[in-house]
């Protein structure tokens, strides 16, 4: 019995328990050694002139129940005793990693194994692992055993044809592990599926195949032996030969989609990092897609081996409403679990974001209607994409943002709103209400519309705030209609106000802290009274920020503004004159009244009430 050549048996101990997050990932590892066989035979057959006829190359899976064994072959480029020796008497000795060094063309190479770790997988689910090699070329074959940490040996076998096969003897189940299941026929297709769907080279077993019977009859089965895996992945294949029922079919198979997608982006990017990419932009929200158990990212492949199920760097998080595939070459760590540098997946993720962008601004200029049922869905995700960051992506995400308004029948992209304003509009006006038509009727629209101006209805929470981190649009900043000063000019305001000013300073008293001002207004029509807020804070800003959790009673800087060319107003003149203390619950119904208009409830109902039957004896 040989001693591995690194002398320490706490590494090989480490690298069975510690390096693997899943211990199903050994016949990842197992598979994509077999490829990296096969593909070395097939690189040298090139160099020396063999004609090798690569259809004959395989990878086979055989389970035996009785033994509990689990046997996983290739008939590849096999290794000598010398290379056993060297190759799995080593820790961490990849002859993968040394085959493609020593041969000029190394960059021709596709080979998976870099580290010579992936092998001593087989030891988190065998207590015992036996493999037998014959070299291609050689007479004879060599068998390596071992039972892990206590060391291994080599000796004579017999072996027919060239290739390598790797014979598990599986652990005894425990309490908190079931080994028989990785020689459960539907478990190893499942995970061949999943991991190994695309190597480059048949994955064959014999499988259980039922055969027709006579009512009453014992079932019959036969072994047939089956390739399990599809070899060529769709986004490696040219798009002329991908129908788009192909596209769909793949989407929904793979990401368990019963909606087809709104669109889709298929690319090959050669440059400063090669990858292939297959993305999806689904017409529906997944329907935990706006909570916390919403995990974004791509499938991330190497060589046809999936390396992970979300790769979340390859994802904003305002696109991470994209699922797709990914494959590249890359430099991987040591379990192939994860990246060893992060900068091609930067490389990746900023090319995948051009591209996304680029798809949805086709989708919006040339199928609105396709692109609004997306922005139904994900545009709110975009909105706080605009936010988020203190609006470092505003540049990326503002021409994708669509909004109704007041005055259009469609939604209109804020480019679309601006090559629509008339000459004298300073300002691209916005308002805040559960929906298009409750914007409209509110009292501060009145004069903006009557200006010809249209107003941009911001019906979500997050709206105005994404609208306030973008700042301006084609130099035309954004500009609330309830804000006091909006931008309206009107010649006689000033007057008005000064002649009104004993009644609406003596309104402001009976408010007290309700309000920071009353005035007279004139933007208002139809309508006696309306609440403006003066300072970034907004009402709806208030609104939002007072229902987070612990919030601390934040208060907007409001303005009562009451319309004195209303017949109600004679009224109030003629409270002031001659019944003050009526006025002043005249006061609180009006400023309750403004109130309900932007949604605000009344701090004391009960005082209201009051005010109001006080008012109707």
């Amino acid at each position: 019995m040989k001693q591995f050549k690194t002398q320490s048996k706490r590494i090989l101990d480490l690298m069975i328990n510690s390096i693997y997050t899943h211990k199903e990932i050994f016949l990842r590892e197992l598979i994509s050694n077999c490829s990296d066989a096969l593909d070395k035979l097939c690189y040298k057959s090139l160099t020396d002139g063999s004609g090798l006829d690569r259809s004959s190359l395989e990878i086979k899976i055989a389970v035996n129940n009785a033994a509990r064994t689990l046997t996983i072959s290739d008939n590849g480029i096999g290794m000598t005793q010398e290379e056993l020796d060297k190759n799995l008497g080593t820790i961490a000795q990849s002859g993968s990693f040394e085959f493609k060094n020593s041969n000029e063309k190394k960059e021709d190479l596709d080979i998976i194994g870099q580290f010579g770790v992936g092998f001593y997988s087989a030891f988190m689910v065998a207590q015992k692992v036996v493999v037998v090699s014959k070299a291609y070329g050689a007479d004879t074959a060599n068998m390596w055993v071992s039972d892990g940490v206590n060391g291994y040996e080599i000796k004579p076998a017999e072996k027919a044809t060239n290739g390598t096969e790797v014979v598990l003897f599986l652990k005894n189940n425990t309490e908190d592990e079931d080994y028989d299941k990785f020689l459960n026929e539907y478990q190893i297709k499942t995970l061949i599926k999943k991991y190994s769907d695309y190597i480059r080279f048949p994955i064959k077993m014999l499988c259980t195949k039922y055969l027709p019977s006579e009512e009453g009859e014992e079932t019959k089965t036969e072994q047939v032996e089956e390739t399990l895996n599809s070899m060529v992945p769709i986004w490696k294949k040219n798009k002329n030969e991908i129908t788009d029922e192909n596209y769909n079919t793949f989407y929904r198979d793979t990401f368990y989609d019963t909606e087809e997608p709104v669109a889709r982006i298929h690319t090959s990017v050669e440059g400063a990092v090669d990858y292939k990419a297959l993305l999806f932009i689904p017409s529906k929200a997944p329907y935990n897609y706006y909570s916390k158990t919403y995990e974004k990212g791509l499938k991330l492949y190497t060589n046809g081996v999936l390396i992970t199920e979300r790769s979340e760097e390859l994802l904003p998080d305002y696109f991470s409403f994209v699922r797709g595939v990914v494959d590249s070459e890359l430099r991987l760590n040591i379990s192939r679990e994860t990246i060893q540098n992060n900068r091609q997946l930067s490389l990746i993720e900023k090319n995948i974001e051009k591209k996304i962008k680029n798809e949805l601004e086709n989708l919006l200029k040339n199928d609105r209607e396709k692109y609004q049922k997306f922005f139904k869905e994900f545009g709110m995700n975009l909105k706080y994409g605009v936010y988020s960051d203190w609006g470092q992506n505003k540049e990326i995400l503002q021409d994708l943002l669509i909004f109704d308004t007041v005055k259009e029948d469609s939604m209109v992209s804020l480019k679309e709103y601006v090559d629509k304003m008339p000459a004298d509009q300073k300002y691209i006006y916005y308002a805040n209400g559960l929906n298009k038509d409750r914007i409209k009727a509110l009292p501060q629209s009145e004069k903006v519309v009557e200006q010809g101006y249209d107003i941009i209805c911001c019906t979500e929470n997050v709206d105005e705030f994404a609208l306030k981190a973008i700042g301006k649009y084609s130099d035309k900043e954004f500009k609330s209609i309830s804000e006091q000063d909006n931008g309206i000019e009107n010649k006689d305001e000033e007057t008005v106000q000064e002649d009104t000013k004993e009644i609406t300073d003596f309104i402001k008293e009976a408010l007290g802290d309700k309000v920071v001002a009353v005035i007279a207004s004139k933007r208002l029509k139809t309508h006696f009274v309306c609440l403006t807020s003066k300072g970034e804070l907004s009402i709806e800003m208030e609104k939002v920020l007072n229902a987070l959790p612990n919030a601390d009673n934040i208060k907007a800087e409001k303005v009562l503004e009451i319309n004195v060319d209303h017949p109600a107003f004679e009224k109030v003149k003629n409270a002031y004159a001659n019944d003050k203390d009526k006025l002043k619950q005249m006061a609180l119904v009006m400023f309750a009244s403004a109130g309900l208009i932007e949604g605000l409830l009344p701090d004391n109902p009960t005082e209201l009430s009051d005010a109001i039957f006080s008012l109707i004896e």
